[in-house]
């Protein structure tokens, strides 16, 4: 039996290869996954062309997986410092990688990284066509637009988030309730210029049905961009943000009905308080397809350490049902990221992700925790490095400042409870300065 995409494949009970590698890593049964796919609520994002992809399901009863962005960009175009990103990324265990480059040949380092990067990969036609065409932003065309979209499908990645829900209608809603951040979506400022200056609808809105059309020809996932996000804790939840989400859940339905997977991106910046109301309200207009969230970055006081605001909020929205984390790194808002920025981003975004799937019941999410415990208790510190989420940095502090006894470390010494407590009902003697 043929089928078109993993969610056609899915409705018409076709067992996928990708389908089988997806629910082993979740430790599920297949049949539970298929299921989930053939409603909307998960996805595998996997472009046929895209032949090196490990995959992975993403939905909110499935574990929290996370997104790394990287690109070039006109003051930082070293390729070959973000083919080592892509590398490290993959190897510290993130499920997607986003090319948002916006300089350079664009279409080399995409297809280099479809080549040789087995984690799912996506991108935002957008920021290409500006790039591509390397012509005023008001004298790129409709058709041009929707190419942009063909030729990266061409190219194997995996989703692509279109901005399609900001429209003329959107627009208006926007203009009309002042924001303190207006939109700071750079795909979303983008197609919110051309639209101003050109008077035509947003192509991607316009012309959807034949987005669907590349997208199911090559089995695209459609992210569907929130050029709306909320751009400072002020702007949380506001009219614009809301608007634009009632719109992407219509496009929802129209895009399962022809089979084309489908996630939806969501803020942005907003109080800790409004997360989970958020994800509630997301899951109900967009009919329970996945939520892929960029944060939520809960302050905006804290440049340099934006991988902590985004990981407290992250965490809190794949707790509320968000299936998918963007991650943000210590450089956000300031720079492009380096390596070490990356690291710090993705461990943040890790940390945020177990930590919630913990908190959902994800099945044997635990045991991770109670194994590093358990080396704990044991004193066992080879044990506790390899289990760490950053082997490297547990090491490097603990060697850092050696405690006198190997048993110990340089904060306690003696003090150590759980080596007095062990002693203690071993039926040993404890006096602490004598030891």
């Amino acid at each position: 039996m043929n089928y078109t995409t993993q969610m056609d494949a899915a409705r018409k009970g076709i067992v996928t290869n990708e389908m089988k590698i997806a629910a082993k890593k979740e430790g599920i049964a297949v049949e539970e996954l298929m299921n989930l796919m053939a409603e909307g609520k998960a996805i595998i994002p996997a472009n046929k062309n895209h032949k090196s992809l490990n995959p992975s399901a993403v939905g909110a009863k499935l574990k929290t997986k996370i997104n790394v962005n990287l690109g070039t960009s006109r003051d930082l175009k070293d390729i070959d410092m973000e083919l080592k990103k892509v590398e490290n990324a993959v190897n510290m265990g993130a499920e997607a990688i986003m090319d948002l480059s916006s300089f350079g040949n664009t279409e080399v380092f995409r297809k280099l990284i479809v080549e040789k990067c087995s984690a799912m990969i996506g991108t935002v036609p957008i920021y290409d066509a500006v790039v591509y065409y390397h012509k005023p932003l008001a004298k790129i065309t409709t058709d041009e637009w929707i190419d942009i979209v063909r030729m990266h499908a061409e190219n194997g990645v995996d989703f692509q988030t279109i901005h399609c829900g900001i429209n003329k209608n959107t627009i208006e809603r926007f203009k009309k309730n002042k924001r303190l951040t207006n939109i700071v979506s750079r795909g979303g400022s983008i197609i919110f210029a051309w639209m101003e200056m050109t008077g035509n609808e947003n192509p991607f809105y316009e012309r959807f049905d034949e987005i669907l059309d590349i997208c199911q020809k090559y089995d695209v996932t459609l992210s569907l961009g929130d050029a709306c996000r909320p751009g400072s804790i002020a702007d949380g939840t506001d009219a614009s943000q809301i608007e634009e989400l009632i719109c992407l859940g219509e496009l929802t339905k129209r895009a399962w009905e022809k089979n084309v997977q489908v996630m939806i991106e969501g803020p942005g910046h907003m109080p800790m308080n409004q997360i989970a109301a958020n994800m509630e309200i997301q899951k109900t207009l967009c009919h329970g397809a996945p939520f892929y969230v960029l944060g939520p970055i809960v302050t905006d006081v804290a440049p340099g350490y934006d991988h902590i605001t985004a990981a407290i909020g992250g965490a809190i929205a794949a707790q509320n049902g968000a299936a998918f984390l963007c991650y943000v790194t210590p450089a956000e808002h300031l720079r492009l990221p380096d390596l070490d920025d990356v690291k710090e981003g993705i461990i943040a975004c890790r940390i945020a992700a177990h930590a919630a799937d913990i908190a959902k019941g994800i099945p044997n999410a635990a045991d991770w925790d109670n194994q590093m415990s358990k080396a704990r208790h044991d004193l066992d510190w080879e044990r506790m490095f390899s289990l760490a989420i950053d082997p490297e940095k547990a090491r490097r502090y603990r060697e850092s400042a050696k405690p006198e006894k190997e048993d110990t470390c340089s904060m306690c010494g003696n003090f150590c409870a759980v080596k007095n407590v062990n002693r203690i009902l071993d039926g040993k003697i404890v006096t602490i300065f004598d030891e």
